[in-house]
């Protein structure tokens, strides 16, 4: 067998059918596939590769760290310099408020690991989230999915979570003392880049502080520069009790974390103890790479010219969409071309050019466009000059 075919027999499906795309390296905005064929990532590994990919400040923090040291123990056993100063570095970029770090592998670890803490915190049960919201596919995370469709087929889920209308002001009467928390993206993610109305984020965080719940704000996507703004939270003027990050996170290892006050991550080490816990969260490996990749995102300036190419890009594709306009915000916009079958038409004319997109779970008809901030005018241009070919207007 060939490696398509070893692909097809053991590595289990998530569709019937996959791009079944191969590539043999990566580098900058550019994927390679055995032959040389590059192929430009606009949707940075879905919002992983921020900084594009195997910056070689990132492949030698992975090579160092590997040679000096792996594995050793559970987290939060041992003194590891990559986790602890990691962890340092992202704590002096937040508010004060929001001071540590609790490791894991994934957004969606991160996501339930927030649950757990909002739940041992406050002593309630229910966890509030909104329409459209997509947070992961793990037990938790799905039962706070605000999309009936990936939900109905593995019910029953987690019990006392409650879906509110997305940014209805009346609905916020349904966060009551009885609320532990609620969950919100700033930008919705898979419901096709929705910004929340920031006078809603404000109001929501009135309320929460209100009846005591917690606020979680899910970055896992929009972390990282993507917005504009180093976090997303920080340019709509709210701050969360928990933050939750992935993607980006690990400069394209695997790495997640939920962030708060020192004070309410110790009520999980105590009554139980070991409260919450991971054998490979904040690997050693994970943080020297996301590590060097923040290091590198915040020198090289990208997060400045976010707007600037957002700018760009809605000047030259906004008349190919059927509303006349991008959806979006920063370098998460989506183009909006009426039907499925007519984006899954235009990705697949895409690829043969040597253009990666995408689409999204509940926005089945625009195409996701989301390439790395380090991506170049020229390159930004190359991608509209392909899109508008396989879009004639």
């Amino acid at each position: 067998m060939d490696l398509r075919q070893l692909f097809l027999r053991h590595i289990a499906p998530t569709t019937e059918s996959p791009l079944a795309l191969a590539f043999s390296r990566a580098e900058g905005v550019f994927l390679y596939d055995a032959e040389g064929r590059a192929y430009m990532d606009f949707i940075s590994g879905i919002g992983v590769s921020n900084i594009g990919h195997s910056h070689p400040e990132v492949v030698a923090a992975v090579q160092k760290q590997a040679a000096d040291y792996m594995h050793l123990m559970v987290y939060g056993e041992y003194i590891q310099q990559p986790q602890v100063g990691y962890a340092q570095a992202l704590c002096s970029t937040l508010d004060p408020s929001l001071d540590c770090v609790y490791w894991g592998n994934s957004g969606a670890e991160a996501i339930e690991g927030a649950f757990k803490l909002a739940k041992r915190w406050t002593g309630r049960t229910e966890i509030c989230s909104f329409q459209g919201s997509y947070h992961g596919s793990t037990q938790g995370a799905l039962s706070a999915m605000g999309d009936e469709t990936f939900k109905r087929a593995y019910r029953p889920l987690l019990p006392d979570h409650r879906i509110l209308p997305w940014a209805d002001a009346s609905a916020l009467e349904h966060i009551t003392p009885r609320t532990a928390a609620v969950v919100v993206e700033i930008i919705q993610a898979e419901s096709g880049y929705k910004p929340v109305p920031p006078a809603y984020l404000s109001a929501l965080q009135d309320r929460c502080r209100a009846v005591g719940a917690l606020l979680i704000v899910d970055e896992i996507q929009t972390g990282f520069g993507r917005s504009g703004h180093l976090f997303a939270h920080q340019g709509v003027g709210i701050t969360p009790d928990i933050l939750c990050l992935g993607k980006a996170l690990g400069g394209g290892m695997p790495l997640g974390a939920f962030i708060a006050s020192g004070e309410k991550m110790q009520s999980l080490a105590q009554n139980p103890m070991l409260g919450h816990l991971t054998t490979f969260g904040g690997h050693p490996v994970s943080c020297a790479a996301g590590w060097a990749a923040f290091h590198v995102l915040q020198r090289e300036g990208w997060i400045e010219e976010v707007a600037a190419k957002e700018s760009l890009l809605r000047r030259e594709l906004s008349h190919l969409s059927v509303t006349g306009s991008l959806s979006g915000q920063g370098l998460l916009l989506a183009l909006p071309l009426g039907d499925f079958d007519r984006v899954l038409s235009v990705q697949q004319a895409l690829i043969q050019q040597g253009l990666l997109t995408d689409w999204f779970l509940f926005e089945n008809q625009a195409l996701r466009l989301a390439p790395p901030l380090s991506i170049s005018e020229e390159e930004l241009q190359q991608a509209c000059r392909a899109i508008r070919h396989a879009i004639p207007s």
